[in-house]
């Protein structure tokens, strides 16, 4: 096992030192987990093969499951993606440097082991100091998944990469929270019609400002995996905390009911069930482990806080997790997604007193 260095840095003013040093380590091959305004990634070369599966490796992530390569400026855009049509062009000046992943027809300088196989390329620039000063001192194009076991809660805190990946990699730098909690958006550019396959915190009314039609992929919340994924986290299970995870649909007081009635349940036979709660509903529970990840009129803080709470429920050893849903307006598709895919589409739908009249 090798030992994992952890460095802690100014989120807004990383030391160019620690950078430099960060941004060698990924030049010659190795592995930097980093933070970005999304989740932590794990940082590897995407023009190198070998580096591609060893960050495979080190998550222990399918190698059919594409890699995300990010840049620092746009117009190293154009050494990756063999073809980049106005529209992208127009989607960067809006969203980049920021959550916005684009998918395009990869050059043949991007290996098959970055992109999954695909001859396609997902890229995107993200929007945080110290993974800009990293990208740029690791040579330009650093793919990056997220810094966690697969299928764990992404990491949005530096303790949730060493918890996962401690031994397994060069370097952590620590730059504290995140901002967003969940990953970009992804956008396919290579049909004739741009397709969401992931949601995330640029939402789909954001890009239709830009693009004349924007189609979203009809297995987006569905459980077909007998495609093979056409981009980060389409097929595989994601997010999952170690209990299993239910989500319990309805209204307030008929979900709170029904959750308390299980939790108290559970609690007769030694367990202990884990309740994932906003500020406006988790007064109405009386049993269980309660955790509110935030009020539903910020859906930002929702967002933000969703896996490190998930993750908070394993350290808890909790026996089972029932979660409300979150349908917010702007990026409720996106938590929702993060949810379905924690609970393996696991939901029940509890009738209000009108259903039952």
């Amino acid at each position: 096992m090798m030992k994992t260095e952890l460095i802690k840095v100014d989120p807004k003013r990383p030391d160019p030192r620690v950078m430099e040093r960060a941004g060698g380590i990924i030049r010659s091959g190795g592995l930097v987990a980093f933070p970005t305004e999304t989740v932590y990634g794990l940082g590897g070369d995407g023009l190198r093969a070998d580096s591609s599966a060893k960050i495979y490796q080190a998550k222990g992530r399918p190698s059919d499951n594409p890699l995300i390569i990010h840049i620092a400026k746009t117009s190293d855009l154009y050494r990756v993606a063999a073809q980049v049509p106005d529209e992208a062009v127009a989607l960067a000046k809006s969203f980049w440097p920021g959550p916005l992943t684009m998918i395009f027809p990869k050059t043949s300088e991007v290996p098959y082991e970055t992109t999954g196989g695909l001859d396609s390329v997902a890229v995107r620039m993200p929007d945080h100091p110290a993974a800009l000063a990293l990208i740029r001192a690791a040579g330009g194009y650093v793919a990056a998944p997220s810094a966690n076991r697969s299928g764990r809660p992404s990491p949005t805190l530096a303790a949730h990469v060493a918890e996962d990946l401690d031994g397994k990699i060069d370097m952590i730098i620590d730059g504290g929270m995140v901002g967003i909690g969940l990953e970009s958006t992804i956008v396919d550019l290579t049909e004739r019609t741009p397709v969401i396959l992931r949601p995330g915190a640029v939402s789909r009314e954001m890009l239709r400002a830009h693009l004349e039609r924007v189609d979203v992929d009809p297995g987006l919340l569905g459980t077909d995996d007998s495609r093979p994924p056409r981009a980060p986290g389409m097929r595989y299970r994601h997010y999952a905390p170690r209990a299993p995870l239910v989500i319990v649909e309805g209204a307030e007081a008929e979900v709170a009911a029904y959750v308390d009635a299980l939790a108290r349940e559970a609690e007769k036979t030694g367990q202990r069930a884990g309740i994932l709660a906003s500020d406006e509903t988790a007064g109405l529970y009386t049993a269980g482990l309660i955790k509110s990840i935030g009020s539903r009129v910020s859906e930002s803080d929702i967002a933000r806080h969703l896996y490190q709470t998930l993750r908070e429920f394993d350290q808890e050893q909790v026996t089972c997790i029932y979660s409300e849903a979150f349908h917010t307006p702007s990026m409720g598709q996106a938590i929702m997604n993060r949810l379905l895919k924690a609970a393996g589409h696991r939901v029940v739908r509890v009738p209000d007193d009108g259903d039952r009249d």
